[in-house]
């Protein structure tokens, strides 16, 4: 069976920019991994490896090198090779450039969109920048960290306080870097908010939109022009043996430092050194903190109160899921019934299956969703957009396939997130 990830072929292992190693770039190989839900597939994320954010029946699907079924059978794991990617080599881009890999915009072209709505729209939009990506508190080039509010403008919208008069719904794209798919969605939908029907739904909602939650690893991906450089962390850290950075969805301080993240600075879940370490993950938080009020008890059976309004949305790619609290394990939590509830409908409009992620997938423990519902009790999800096999699967589509298939599905999505964000429990 040909899976999504062979639509990764052509790419090299660089995922980072240090340098490749002394024999030169590497083939790429995806193996199909017998891990059934439970303990095998805690224990396949535990060890580090490159885990695809997608299922097949008992079977889990790794990303690596030549090397890898070794690894995988010493720490008992039979493998079988579903793919052999040949490895390329990187083809430079402009400096100028504001697309690559066929039409996706660069993280430049992304942050001047914002500005770009919000002047051409001071009625519905406005900038906030929420903070500076790791290579910007460095010096060494990176971006500030940009959302828009998008609302029918009146009298305290806007504002960074949990006391402002309209629900709220926040939207957010690549917060892992290579799932490109995910900042063009958010791109259509700022344009949709200002520009269609959808435009009626904000007089009584704010939108909060992030298109690039980790502009450093998007910087990365893009580098590779039309190969585009699978990287997931950020920027932050060094390895030797991998990608460099830091999995900000392990990073949170939501039970971080459990099941399904690795302390290996070299694996792509590495959690970081502590919990909420690292500066993108702190600014997001920052943010929310200051959109929301806090409504659930400490605890992990506590439910929010039924006066909790909004919710936010992390979108992901792939796999045709809509996950939601708790990830870190299937104990449920205090609103299961209403989240999946919420989660069901959305489902129902795109044909993705609704669920936990241990129900689905595996768990996995210091996600910014666990941290949103566990911090504030606002209702909090994420969607793993694009099949798993197809010309349109996986982390690296054709352009054309967000506005032909992607965008149909996401868009109704984003619609009833937009109603539910008012009473959704």
């Amino acid at each position: 069976m040909r899976t999504a990830l062979a639509l990764l072929a052509g790419l090299t292992l660089l995922l980072s920019p240090a340098p490749a190693p002394a024999d030169g770039p590497q083939a790429t190989y995806v193996l199909r991994v017998p891990a059934p839900l439970g303990e095998s597939a805690e224990r396949l994320l535990g060890l580090g490896y490159d885990v695809a954010e997608h299922r097949d029946g008992a079977d889990l699907f790794v990303i690596g090198n030549a090397h890898t079924a070794d690894d995988l059978r010493a720490d008992g794991f039979q493998s079988t090779v579903e793919s052999a990617l040949p490895a390329s080599q990187q083809v430079p881009r402009s400096p100028d450039a504001t697309t690559y890999y066929g039409g996706y915009r660069t993280v430049t072209a992304h942050l001047a969109h914002l500005d770009e709505v919000a002047a051409q729209h001071p009625d519905l939009a406005t900038v906030v920048d929420y903070g500076d990506s790791w290579r910007k508190t460095q010096g060494d080039g990176g971006h500030d960290l940009k959302a828009v509010c998008i609302t029918r403008m009146a009298p305290g919208d806007c504002a960074l306080t949990p006391a402002a008069p309209k629900p709220r719904l926040f939207v957010m794209g690549q917060l892992h870097a290579r799932e490109i798919t995910t900042g063009d969605l958010a791109w259509r939908f700022v344009d949709d908010l200002v520009g269609s029907d959808l435009t009626a739904l904000l007089d009584d909602l704010e939108v909060w939109v992030v298109p690039i939650a980790n502009p450093d690893g998007v910087d990365i991906v893009e580098s590779g022009g039309d190969t585009p450089v699978p990287h997931r962390k950020n920027a932050q850290g060094t390895c030797s043996s991998g990608p460099r950075g830091v999995d900000l969805n392990r990073n949170a301080g939501s039970h971080w430092g459990e099941v399904g993240s690795s302390a290996n600075r070299c694996s792509e879940v590495y959690r970081g050194p502590r919990a909420d370490s690292e500066v993108e993950t702190q600014a997001l938080q920052a943010l929310w903190r200051s959109l929301y009020r806090d409504t659930r008890a400490p605890g992990d059976t506590a439910a929010a109160t039924p006066d909790t309004t909004g919710a936010v949305i992390s979108m992901h790619s792939y796999g045709n899921y809509v996950l939601f609290p708790w990830g870190w394990s299937t104990q449920k939590s205090g609103n299961d019934e209403a989240l999946r509830r919420i989660a069901n409908e959305m489902a129902a409009l795109s044909g993705f299956r609704a669920g936990q992620p241990g129900e689905l997938l595996y768990n996995a423990s210091g996600a910014t969703d666990d941290w949103v519902y566990d911090d504030l009790g606002v209702p909090s999800f994420v969607w793993e957009i694009g099949a798993s096999s197809g010309t349109c699967g996986g982390f690296l589509p054709p352009f054309s396939c967000q506005q032909d298939v992607h965008w149909p599905k996401v868009r109704a999505m984003l619609v009833s997130a937009m109603k539910a964000a008012h009473k959704p429990y």
